[in-house]
């Protein structure tokens, strides 16, 4: 059985969001579950919740990083902390994937200084799905690295390629780099440069893509240093939320508009699960050496379980291989 360790402590509503999306989980996948954290707050949390028994323990960790602790700081003087812990036992081989949605600063530092890179990637990226016309596409890097140089991108494109091949099952992922102009000539030297290694990279680039591309779902992997992506993902995350609210603010203004929501109401919610950000449960830390997923701060219980299935399918499809195998038939020119 798969084992996923979670950190228990993890978000801003930890435990209680954690401990009840991993019963969730743990009702609806064959995973074993791992809660990380301070041992009596956990228990009292799994007495009030229906689990399967046998699928879900817990390991103590004494320690908590905050949301607004500095990120390597808070590893190296927390050594007991959840989140450090969880790394410590996916490091040991103790369990085959991990879940937080802690400190984002702290869980990839985490993980960067614990578990290190795979070989042939220097950064870790975070990849997250996002919905587009198309279905999915993948945003890499979604705020792992700020100062990211060209090489980083384009190891970002060939991680991006093997997940959406592997795991969501895209023959031959187009990738994109997200930039201010289709043109090539387009950019700053950072990205001209970024754009020359991925020309001649072997993987499926189609070039420049705009922001008014990322959501036409022209483009299956897209690229660009985590500083864009972050804002990328919280202009994105926010403007989906105020839509939503300017649309029930129109539809409860009549008679008619209400009438006209009750007729629609399927539609409407179709819409909202497909832009749901707990549907797609959290974004994979990709690069490091080990199955890592960072879940959003406000994760809900479902959102939580949800990333409890990503990181059982990180494991299932041997996401971490591919990528190794990939970088070793990978051009010596680039």
């Amino acid at each position: 059985m798969v084992r996923i360790v979670v950190d228990g402590m993890g978000g801003d509503d930890a435990p209680r969001s954690i401990v009840k999306g991993a019963a969730l989980a743990s009702e609806e996948y064959h995973l074993h579950i791992i809660l990380v954290g301070q041992e009596e707050r956990l228990k009292e949390e799994l007495a009030r919740t229906k689990f399967s028994k046998g699928k879900i323990s817990i390991h103590p960790a004494s320690e908590v990083v905050e949301m607004h602790e500095p990120a390597s700081l808070s590893i190296r003087r927390k050594k007991d902390s959840s989140i450090a812990v969880s790394v410590d036992l996916l490091k040991e081989g103790k369990a085959d994937a991990l879940v937080t949605a802690g400190n984002t600063g702290a869980a990839v530092a985490a993980a960067t200084l614990k578990l290190r890179m795979l070989e042939g990637i220097e950064r870790a990226g975070i990849a997250i799905p996002i919905p587009t016309l198309a279905g999915h596409s993948l945003l890499i890097d979604a705020g792992a690295n700020i100062d990211s140089k060209p090489k980083h991108l384009l190891q970002y494109a060939v991680m991006g390629e093997v997940y959406m091949s592997h795991v969501l099952g895209v023959k031959n992922p187009k990738v994109g780099l997200l930039n201010i102009g289709e043109e090539e000539t387009k950019g700053t030297d950072f990205i001209k440069e970024s754009h020359r290694l991925l020309s001649s990279s072997g993987v499926n680039f189609i070039g420049n893509i705009e922001g008014k591309d990322i959501f036409t779902g022209n483009s299956d992997c897209i690229i660009c240093d985590g500083f864009i992506g972050n804002v990328v993902l919280k202009v994105a995350e926010n403007l989906a939320e105020s839509i939503a609210e300017l649309l029930k603010r129109e539809l409860r203004k009549s008679f008619l508009t209400r009438l006209g929501a009750v007729l629609a109401k399927s539609a409407f919610l179709n819409l909202k699960k497909k832009m749901d950000y707990a549907e797609y449960g959290g974004a994979l830390l990709l690069g490091v050496n080990g199955r890592y997923v960072i879940s959003h701060g406000s994760s809900s219980p479902k959102a939580i379980k949800n990333a409890i299935r990503v990181a059982g399918e990180c494991v299932n499809h041997h996401v971490n291989k591919h990528i190794l195998e990939r970088l070793a038939n990978q051009s010596p020119t680039t």
